[in-house]
């Protein structure tokens, strides 16, 4: 270890200063020098062990995972950041595929009725049975009124995730379900969990149909506004939606810095995957996001090892539920454990450790979604120069932007980016995805040149901003 340190120091001393003068010290070398290959892999393959069964969202597995996260946390020395230690529980309700007996009609005069069954998803807690409901679709969702929607099925045009606002004051009106309609071949448009807080918020607990059946969808889509003519029958006799509790982990190292100090960094990732597959075989996820995940506790570790802290305080936190939309980002946001106003950034890290990507070897080479939306790339740009990482903006970064955990911070206003090796790579969402095809070298130098990135976005005075010149950044301007 002294060997690689000394080699290390005197590749940052022989490297071109960066811009800011940023300078590390001492300490700070050695932070990045403890960073290792082994450890990223002592802790990946338990991570994306055959044990966890993919991680799925909820699975004991996941459980498991946010357990031994917890532990590593622990054991760096790094405070408590949750409502229950380590973890930001949370109490979503589980969506299981209707009982045998659930029966829907849909029914319209020029046509024989449709049975979707097989395509439907519903989120009810109490047994449904309602006959022949006329189906009302929502023109106007501003003008809504009680004669239009009462005791009624009430289509509203956005669809899940979309829109939300309007459905408070729609259910106040009190219609006997609501019907949305899942996107093309979009499975994030149903979902298997949800925040039982944020359902009853939205949607009073009234019953929801999500269709999925294309003949279904697309009679609905093509109905006219208002009164369409057509109608429901459904029966449920058992409800579908059961409590579960998932968790977030979150751990704190404070800043050193008495003003800074209540600013916040994130740095995140997502611990969960997609479990098993239709044969019952574990998908893996060691890349996606194990890498990520394992990333996030080294260097944290390293971090929370050196005797002065940075000057902003950070937070290291995985997600659960990111391959079922982002559930646990979004949780968060709407039960944050730091202030929103006062987090200055999102780091969110995903696929760190496969160099074989699609397109051809990534080594020493590291990309960050929307590259061009705020200064924040800049400064990794920087630190990939003092650390041997090419940090390079990639042709179609844009397009992953809002495929992420970080997608989540820039709706509320706060700049954030995922940083990636490879975008894609072979075995992607596949039981492919194991740890031992990990490139445990280089990610260590990644992860060395995201904690240097950290040191520098924690110890500026000038915190990361949007790029008000990029049109893409807009709405991530007006929601700030």
């Amino acid at each position: 270890m002294k060997t690689y340190f000394v080699q290390l120091l005197a590749f940052f001393l022989a490297a071109p200063a960066a811009p800011q003068n940023f300078s590390p010290a001492p300490e700070q070398y050695r932070a990045l020098a403890s960073i290792s290959g082994d450890s990223l892999r002592g802790n990946l393959s338990f991570i994306a062990s055959d044990l966890l069964e993919g991680r799925d969202t909820p699975s004991p597995g996941l459980d498991i995972a946010a357990i031994y996260i917890a532990a590593q946390f622990r054991r760096a020395g790094l405070a408590p950041a949750g409502d229950d230690g380590y973890f930001q529980s949370a109490h979503m309700l589980r969506i299981s595929e209707p009982a045998a007996s659930f029966d829907l009609r849909i029914q319209d005069d020029s046509r024989k009725p449709l049975d979707p069954r097989a395509q439907t998803t519903v989120i009810s807690r109490r047994p449904l049975d309602l006959s022949a409901l006329p189906l009302y679709k929502v023109a106007d969702e501003a003008a809504l009124r009680a004669t239009d929607v009462q005791g009624k099925v009430l289509l509203l045009n956005s669809g899940p995730g979309n829109g939300r606002a309007t459905h408070p004051a729609a259910a106040a009106l009190q219609p006997a379900a609501f019907v949305e309609l899942a996107g093309d071949d979009s499975p994030r448009d149903i979902p298997r969990l949800i925040d039982a807080d944020e359902e009853h918020t939205a949607f009073g607990d009234i019953p929801r149909l999500i269709l999925r059946d294309p003949e279904a969808v697309a009679l609905l889509r093509a109905a006219k506004p208002g009164q369409t003519g057509i109608a429901l029958s459904i029966k449920l006799p058992t409800p579908t939606a059961t409590p579960v509790t998932v968790r977030n982990v979150a751990a704190l190292l404070l800043g050193s810095d008495p003003v800074l100090r209540s600013q916040y960094i994130l740095l995140t990732a997502h611990y969960d995957h997609i479990g098993r597959n239709r044969a019952g075989e574990v998908d893996p996820g060691a890349n996606d996001d194990g890498s990520g995940t394992v990333s996030v506790i080294e260097i944290a570790q390293a971090l929370a090892a050196m005797p002065v802290h940075p000057k902003r305080s950070l937070v290291f936190m995985t997600f659960f539920g990111e391959e079922e939309g982002g559930l646990g980002s979004q949780y968060y946001v709407r039960h944050p454990l730091f202030p929103l106003s006062k987090t200055v950034a999102d780091l969110n890290l995903e696929q760190l450790g496969r160099t074989d990507a699609n397109t051809g070897p990534e080594i020493s080479n590291a990309t960050l979604t929307g590259f061009g939306y705020s200064s924040l790339p800049h400064t990794l740009r920087q630190a990939g120069e003092l650390t041997g990482v090419n940090v390079y903006e990639a042709p179609n970064g844009d397009d992953y932007f809002d495929r992420s955990d970080n997608q989540t911070f820039a709706e509320h206003g706060i700049p954030a980016h995922t940083l990636v090796v490879a975008f894609e790579f072979p075995g992607y969402h596949d039981t492919g995805d194991i740890w031992q095809k990990i490139d445990y070298g280089n990610m260590a130098k990644v992860d060395r040149m995201i904690a240097l990135g950290l040191l520098m976005l924690a110890g500026n005075p000038t915190p990361p901003a949007w790029n008000t010149a990029n049109p893409k950044v807009t709405r991530y301007l007006t929601a700030k």
